[in-house]
């Protein structure tokens, strides 16, 4: 079954899709109808039957193509899919909200047809206005898929008739869901996929990492209706698993799925019983998908709550050591998208790894990867071989000996694969620090690594051979800032990719004294666009150079004078030069400088550097000499 993400996976991410227009469909009004009941309640392959139908007819609205889209999207059938979104693209002028955007470039990256793929996820971007800072277009994103691709070794460990997905290892067993219960006596298919229902079974490993024997867990966890996706406390007497809601007061139609949510049970003799349902459940919305932290004070799960980003948000909530649950959280935007976020996996070290088809991937799901431990958090697509064209999640691994699994459809139907990491997500960049003059290495430096967004994400001393060392994206291109009393501040760009130890130079700083102006000796040139205050970047990287100083230097404060020309009028230029002053100084402080060490004052054109008075001729080079910012040491502390 190419199509899993089975009821298990899919009830709660499509709830939201099931208002109906009340309109009238002419002579398909009939037909039209039994599909949206069949759509209704999830019977998605006889629904896309009936639309086809109504199709072929000649019938088109939006509606009709938004359900025959959506009926083989949410089947995996993307194939499909792309053929009804485009119609719904070109039926609408391309005036499609962002959710059919985004659903409408996945199908197309999952056919192969990446060109149009990245020009409709672009469009997803600027219309959904989620579009990342960190990159500048579907090229980047690509580029990082590629750099990031190949670190892993993959095989098939469960590869059955059945639907077989998820793992949680705990010790040596491998708890998964099937759909392989056959007993005649409790067997009860699921109209969706024709199938038994999920439930949960172990199996271990032979010498050949092949499953050996599956069995299914006794114990009141698996019932007749869906259990999936556990989590086992490490002393082994919890556990947070999913199943359908059966507390659910409103009678079923025939066919419909019930919601889900996470209980909680315990073991008792040998045996797991007293499943309980949790506050973070309602019976208005689903939770699933349970993982604990290392120190299992924290609990995350995903949810379609109302109060979601997406069709389906990973939230967390804390655990007390008794065990209650805390007030539900959202991990915000950076995670969650207006597409479905899924299978949250935590590592011993607080990495995130979950499924995406909102944050731009292969095709239908993507693994990605988030360092929670972050003061800055980037989302990574973890590559190839992991990432297909097709449906792949629920990945698992122990940072320890490298090894863990993951699911995917990529064989025509729902496999468990286990992998072996060969190289980790974040790469080296290391260097040393070296007087420029004697060549010698400077012990204690301070370095900080700065991301393309200006955020500071890591800060270090070199050790007693001026080393230092980041782990990061080398995917990303950083900034290195080296400092050091006595020494002027140095900064280095680290290009993509970068490979190789990096040589930091820093010069002797010149005898330091009040009234010093630090602009030649640090080399400071400050730039400001014509009549404007605003600190433009290539400002930013010159005051960087101010930061590091009064950082190596913790007894001086500056004294800072802004100037300008002498174009425009005089009051004009006060309010200016004031305006930049201020400017300079709320930068200096937002990079955590105390504001009582930077006073400031400004001139206007009182204190111009040459004969470029008003009305005198001079030229643009002449007029940017006096448009300048001087930074004069005011009081060394005793």
């Amino acid at each position: 079954m190419k199509f899993l993400k089975l009821s298990i996976i899919l009830i709660f991410v499509f709830n939201s899709e099931i208002s109906f227009s009340q309109k009238k469909y002419n002579s398909q009004n009939r037909t039209f109808k039994k599909g949206l009941k069949k759509y209704k309640n999830f019977g998605y392959i006889d629904a896309s039957k009936i639309f086809l139908k109504v199709a072929k007819a000649g019938f088109r609205s939006e509606e009709l193509l938004t359900k025959l889209g959506d009926s083989y999207y949410f089947t995996s059938n993307y194939k499909e899919a792309v053929k009804w979104y485009k119609e719904l693209y070109a039926f609408k002028k391309g005036d499609i909200s962002s959710k059919y955007l985004l659903r409408y470039s996945q199908s197309l990256r999952s056919k192969g047809e990446d060109a149009l793929s990245e020009q409709v996820y672009n469009e997803y971007l600027k219309k959904a206005k989620t579009k990342n800072s960190r990159f500048l277009s579907t090229k980047d994103y690509i580029d990082i898929i590629e750099t990031n691709s190949n670190r892993y070794k993959i095989s098939s460990f469960i590869n059955s008739k059945y639907i077989d997905f998820g793992g949680f290892e705990y010790k040596d067993t491998l708890y998964f869901a099937s759909t392989r219960n056959q007993r005649s006596s409790i067997r009860r298919n699921d109209e969706w996929v024709n199938q038994p229902f999920l439930d949960i079974y172990y199996t271990t490993k032979d010498s050949a990492n092949k499953c050996v024997n599956p069995k299914r867990l006794k114990g009141l966890i698996n019932t007749k209706e869906h259990e999936s996706s556990i989590a086992i406390t490490k002393d082994g007497r919890t556990m947070y698993f999913t199943r359908s809601n059966t507390t659910y007061k409103r009678k079923k139609l025939k066919g419909e799925h019930a919601q889900l949510k996470i209980y909680r049970a315990t073991k008792i003799k040998g045996k797991w019983t007293n499943p309980e349902d949790l506050h973070i459940n309602g019976d208005g919305f689903s939770t699933a998908h349970p993982v604990l932290n290392k120190q299992e004070n924290r609990l995350y799960y995903v949810s379609n709550t109302p109060l979601s980003i997406g069709q389906t948000d990973i939230w967390y909530v804390d655990v007390s050591k008794r065990g209650i649950l805390g007030k539900p959280v959202n991990l915000g935007p950076k995670i969650n998208t207006k597409g479905r976020e899924s299978f949250p996996f935590i590592t011993a070290e607080n990495e995130l790894y979950f499924s995406s088809d909102g944050h731009f991937g292969l095709g239908g799901y993507d693994v990605f990867y988030a360092d929670l431990r972050s003061k800055d958090i980037q989302i990574i697509n973890i590559g190839k071989p992991i990432n297909s064209q097709y449906d792949d999640y629920a990945f698992s691994i122990n940072t320890k000996t490298k090894k863990g699994f993951f699911s995917s459809n990529r064989n025509s139907k729902d496999d468990i694969f286990s992998l072996k990491e060969l190289n980790p997500i974040r790469s080296l960049i290391e260097g040393v620090v070296i007087d420029s003059i004697t060549k010698l290495p400077i012990v204690e430096s301070l370095i900080k690594l700065r991301n393309r967004n200006n955020i500071d994400i890591g800060v270090i001393k070199t050790d007693k051979k001026g080393k230092f060392m980041f782990k990061s994206f080398t995917f990303f291109k950083h900034t290195l800032i080296a400092s050091k009393e006595g020494y002027k501040g140095s900064e280095y760009i680290v290009p993509k990719n970068n490979k190789g130890s990096i040589v930091i130079k820093l010069a002797p700083m010149p005898k330091i004294k009040e009234g010093l102006n630090i602009v030649k000796p640090l080399n400071i040139v400050i730039y400001f666009d014509f009549d404007k205050y605003e600190i433009q970047e290539n400002a930013k990287i010159e005051i960087e150079k101010v930061v590091a100083f009064l950082e190596s230097y913790p007894k001086i404060n500056l004294f800072l004078k802004a100037h300008t020309d002498s174009q425009g009028a005089y009051k004009y230029n006060l309010i200016l030069s004031e305006k930049r002053a201020q400017a300079t100084k709320n930068y200096i402080i937002s990079r955590g400088v105390s504001p009582y060490r930077v006073t400031i004052k400004s001139y206007g054109e009182t204190k111009l550097v040459n004969e470029c008075f008003n009305n005198v001729k001079c030229t643009k080079k002449q007029h940017a000499l006096n448009r300048r910012t001087e930074f004069i040491i005011q009081k060394t502390k005793n």
